[in-house]
């Protein structure tokens, strides 16, 4: 009688899994670039269950060089989608698309200057008198024009910027744009020396970066899914940052076979050093944090460089800030 009593009991929890199974919520969550370490907490909470343990059964979709994910989160064909910093809700808002920023993994924005040591560019300021200033196209069109108006560059110093480092390691006097938990690591393994490196968010471009955004509607209609998705992918960011990470590692290694577990490691140690995840209001709200006030500011910003005229975006659609500010995983911060 009691083989059939346990028998029963193992039954219905094999039912009852099946069912938590089934009722899982199917999510695409598409990034904007290569499995990389500015990636991690995600597939941290990929494969350590945090997702499921939320009912997600979570699909990362990654971007790259010739891959453009963001018409799609528009069309319906995915939940949610990763974009760099605040331009991007800013033009979707200005366009009619129907997206918004729900969290904001990152609260400085890795986007930076790198220059030779030893040549005078140790202070930001002496960075508007290089000679050459190296920037790709979709940068020449943003930051920099910020960069004219805010600190005083000058379009005399571009030159283009091609994902090639041979030209910046040729020339000593020359400055390149980089990603500061990146660009860094490969100088250092090619060129054998450590790059001075600027970043922006230090010197007033104030966005917050590596944004989670999602469709208008489904914030309307389903929030509860979002709030899953964003409190799990806060959980993941805080287990990768400090719990171990050789899994998401791993599987990041397997969607991009270029990196390795050396770049992965230094990379998050970037992280940590130059506040790019935990700093300013994420300290004590928890990361993801966001503000309408910080969004302003950085949206002045950008119609005083030209980038839009006031009155362009509706800033009340930009981002909606109930699924952050929650301090939710500070307890997992070792």
């Amino acid at each position: 009688m009691k083989n059939k009593f346990l028998s029963v009991s193992i039954a219905l929890t094999c039912i009852f899994s099946c069912i938590q199974v089934l009722a899982q919520d199917k999510v695409i969550f598409a990034t904007n670039w290569k499995a990389q370490a500015a990636h991690g907490g995600f597939y941290q909470a990929l494969v350590d269950g945090t997702y499921t343990k939320a009912g997600l059964n979570v699909t990362i979709q990654q971007g790259g060089p010739q891959v453009n994910n963001r018409p799609l989160l528009a069309a319906g064909k995915i939940q949610f989608l990763m974009t760099g910093n605040l331009l991007h809700p800013f033009d979707n808002v200005k366009n009619g698309v129907p997206t918004v920023a729900v969290a904001a993994m990152f609260q400085k924005d890795p986007q930076a200057l790198i220059a030779h040591p030893g040549q005078g560019y140790e202070n930001f300021a002496a960075l508007a008198k290089a000679t050459v200033v190296m920037v790709a196209k979709d940068g020449q069109f943003s930051w920099w024009q910020w960069l004219k108006v805010q600190h005083g560059f000058k379009d005399e110093q571009l030159k283009p910027y091609n994902y090639n480092l041979s030209p910046f390691l040729a020339s000593k006097t020359s400055v390149q744009q980089g990603y500061s938990v990146a660009e860094p690591i490969y100088i250092e393994n090619q060129g054998k020396f450590k790059p001075v490196v600027h970043l922006l968010a230090d010197h007033g471009f104030s966005t917050y970066s590596t944004l989670i955004e999602a469709h208008a509607e489904m914030v309307q209609k389903n929030p509860d899914l979002i709030k899953r998705f964003v409190d799990a992918s806060i959980r993941g960011w805080y287990n990768y940052l400090y719990a171990d990470r050789k899994a998401a590692n791993a599987l990041m290694r397997k969607e991009n076979p270029e990196l390795s577990d050396d770049e992965l490691e230094r990379s998050v140690a970037l992280m940590k050093q130059q506040g790019v995840v935990e700093s300013g209001e994420a300290l004590d709200r928890g990361i993801g944090a966001m503000n309408a006030n910080r969004v302003k500011d950085f949206y002045d910003k950008m119609v005083k460089a030209g980038l839009y005229k006031a009155g362009d975006v509706d800033l009340k659609k930009v981002a909606v800030f109930d699924f952050v500010n929650q301090s939710v995983g500070k307890e997992l911060r070792k």
